[in-house]
């Protein structure tokens, strides 16, 4: 059984089907999806269906995004935040106009599932976006910090390579847990579109929002396996761009 991690999706079903066909994702493989399953392209609430079906069929973990709780939060109040819509949000709002309330609260059951994070038996963590408790994810204070930090990404990257866990100056954040894999900031902002390793954590949002493909790796191994570029898949509009 393998272990497979999978970056933002942002309604990309399309290139979700492709590279799940593409990494040859079998019943026994166990697949941890980092969150933002919607808000992007036109096709949220496909995604959320095919996400629900496919957990009948295959061991799934699903771990919340912020995109996953602010279009939860509109599902059940109707308010919305404007900045939701400019990132996103609209193409997740017209999707979910053409459904009625059957499936919308079949989703916001889904919503209100997931998971902030998980922790395999390798002591290995799947979060979206990050937290800043030195003592690590049980000691957080505030769970929005699970999928709305960007500080440990931000960290990893400004780390000098030399440290290692040993040296004093090696951050603590970092010493908790063998490996760290999360999305929430896409890769793309720093000019690739493959997952970056920095420390001891991999981002794997190859940036599916915007110009980038859609990616699923082996924690093991680190093979992954990618999408054609997201935005291919829906000619006619603008996801996140």
């Amino acid at each position: 059984m393998r272990t497979l991690v999978i970056g933002d999706l942002h309604s990309g079903l399309k290139a979700l089907k492709q590279v799940l066909t593409r990494a040859h994702v079998a019943p026994g493989d166990h697949l941890v999806f980092l969150g933002d399953y919607v808000d992007g392209w036109s096709d949220a609430v496909n995604t959320v269906n095919f996400l629900l079906k496919l957990r009948s069929t295959h061991k799934c973990t699903f771990i919340r995004g912020n995109h996953d709780e602010l279009c939860n939060d509109w599902l059940k109040s109707g308010d919305h935040n404007p900045l939701w819509l400019q990132h996103g949000g609209s193409a997740t709002q017209n999707s979910y106009e053409q459904v009625g309330d059957e499936i919308k609260k079949a989703h916001i059951q889904f919503y209100d599932n997931l998971e902030n994070y998980l922790i395999d038996t390798e002591n290995r963590l799947y979060i979206h976006a990050g937290f800043t408790n030195l003592r690590g994810v049980s000691h957080e204070y505030f769970t929005k910090t699970f999928y709305w930090d960007r500080t440990l990404w931000e960290l990893a990257l400004s780390i000098d390579p030399s440290l290692t866990e040993k040296d004093e100056y090696y951050p603590q954040r970092l010493t908790h847990y063998r490996e760290i894999f999360i999305g929430h900031t896409p890769v793309t902002r720093i000019g690739r579109t493959t997952p970056k390793n920095a420390a001891n954590i991999w981002n794997v949002d190859t940036g599916a929002a915007f110009k980038g493909p859609l990616t699923i790796m082996d924690v093991d191994s680190k093979q992954y396996w990618q999408s054609d570029p997201v935005y291919l898949f829906y000619p006619s509009e603008m996801g996140r761009n």
